[in-house]
């Protein structure tokens, strides 16, 4: 995936190591005591590290550029500095410096890379054929065993059509909606490498892929199991739940006490990652109703509801996302293919923003995440027709920050700001404009993708050697 002609591949073992997402060692600690989940004589909570090293890349100044720093901030004519992985320096005018690579930006924009949380890339990729489609374990309503990162095909590409035709530098690859309890996410740089490890987010929590809704009742229902109604799929949750509770607390005695080990249950390992904050819930749901109903499971059984995912009706109860702390990850106008999804419209993005409430756009689909900047665009022409005014450079929030919030990620990326990754987007227009493409995306720092280099045209190993290869369509 993304083999870049020019040694470029080559060069990712002798690079510096990205920066680690931050210390959570705060945010994950039991309340009962300020010993991090994991720490001690536990079992070992993450054992497929992340092997990920930044490839090398060189100090560069883009200067007379149209800046969305990707947190609601804009300079026109501005400039950004960026070496060793890393923003430097934002400001309206910077000085040129010895062996700085300078880009004149005149006419074009500069963004943070777009973050898209919802992804099945490497586990459902292309080409879409049975052989490859690793993303769903429907064997049973509740699979929290699983790990999307198991799955993920670093060979797919459409990582590399993400990253030339959409801008996209870190994304949240997801198991499916068939179960209740679907598995493990992982977070991903955009990055050729070998192996999954290699593009792994240092440092990002996992998440845990939940579904209410149509899916699981209609997978189980067809097999004679349960669930097969909405009661059922929560009657099914809670009982997990309280399973859950249980084996956190034997894990918590042992870890205090010590003595003889608990027998390990895999799916448990998961969810008790879960209660102890060390692991994100992201929440496939369509109606405002499950919805409430879900965040009161929450509140019954001490866990938090990152996100909801889809989200088609979250515009019903953006006051309950709001008090809840918890995000909306939408479409622009995706509506009406299942029951579920009838009640929509165009204006849910911008109205949950409007609220207060975390909101995103997200893709769930390999050509839609190359396109996320004009599914922006088309919220924002919902909401204008409605009466609500939403700035460029505040709608880059729903692809930037917002999504790097939920993902845990926003201490290191999803910004333009001194110190975080250098994860940046040069447009050679409006990024809002169906003729816009991105012209260069940098990846800590590294450059990646050129549209005016050939040797910078990310292709996967998969498609070397065939008619046409090279070419980013």
């Amino acid at each position: 995936m993304l083999a870049a002609a020019g040694g470029l591949a080559a060069c990712a073992a002798d690079g510096t190591r990205a920066h680690s997402a931050g210390d959570r060692s705060a945010s994950a600690k039991k309340e009962k005591g300020d010993q991090a989940p994991g720490a001690g004589n536990g079992y070992n909570h993450d054992p497929y590290p992340s092997t990920y090293h930044a490839y090398p890349g060189r100090p560069t100044l883009v200067t007379n550029v149209t800046i969305y720093d990707g947190e609601g901030g804009r300079i026109d004519g501005g400039a950004v500095l960026f070496r060793d992985g890393k923003i430097v320096e934002v400001a309206q005018s910077i000085a040129p410096a010895e062996g700085v690579t300078v880009i004149d930006g005149t006419g074009k924009w500069l963004t943070p890379g777009v973050i898209d949380v919802h992804s099945h890339l490497g586990d459902y990729p292309s080409p879409s054929v049975e052989a490859l489609s690793d993303g769903n374990e429907m064997s049973a309503p509740v699979t929290a065993e699983v790990w999307a990162e198991h799955s993920v095909w670093p060979q797919d590409p459409g990582f590399g059509r993400a990253l030339a035709n959409g801008g996209v530098t870190t994304l949240q690859i997801l198991p499916g909606s068939a179960n209740l309890f679907g598995g493990r996410s992982v977070t991903v740089k955009n990055v050729y490498a070998r192996t999954m490890q290699g593009m792994k987010f240092p440092g990002a929590p996992y998440g845990l892929k939940m579904a209410c809704g149509e899916n699981p009742k209609r997978v189980y229902g067809s097999k004679g199991r349960m669930p097969t109604t909405r009661m059922g799929n929560v009657a099914v949750d809670r009982a997990t739940w309280a399973k859950a509770r249980a084996y956190d607390r034997k894990w918590d005695k042992y870890e205090e006490d010590g003595g003889d080990a608990p027998d390990r249950d895999l799916a448990m390992d998961t969810l008790r990652g879960v209660l102890d904050g060390e692991i994100l819930v992201h929440n496939h749901c369509y109606r405002a109703d499950e919805m409430a109903v879900v965040l009161d499971m929450a509140k019954e059984f001490g866990y938090k509801v990152t996100a909801f995912h889809h989200a088609v009706e979250a515009y019903k109860i953006a006051d309950l996302l709001k008090a809840n702390g918890t995000c909306a990850a939408v479409w622009a106008d995706w509506w009406g293919f299942k029951m579920e999804a009838y009640d929509a419209v165009g204006e849910n993005l911008a109205i949950l923003d409007r609220t207060g409430a975390c909101a995103m756009i997200h893709s769930d689909d390999e050509n839609g995440i190359q396109r996320l900047n004009q599914e922006v665009a088309k919220v924002m022409g919902s909401a204008r027709r409605a009466g609500i005014a939403v700035t460029p450079e505040h709608a880059w929030t729903w692809l930037a920050i917002a999504p790097a919030r939920a993902l845990g990620i926003d201490k290191v990326t999803g910004s333009l700001k001194a110190g975080k990754m250098a994860d940046v987007v040069l447009w050679n227009g409006d990024p809002f404009s169906v003729y816009t493409r991105p012209e260069k995306v940098w990846v800590d720092g590294a450059l990646l993708f050129d549209a005016n280099d050939k040797r910078l045209r990310p292709v996967s190993d998969f498609e070397l050697g065939q008619p046409g290869e090279g070419d980013v369509k």
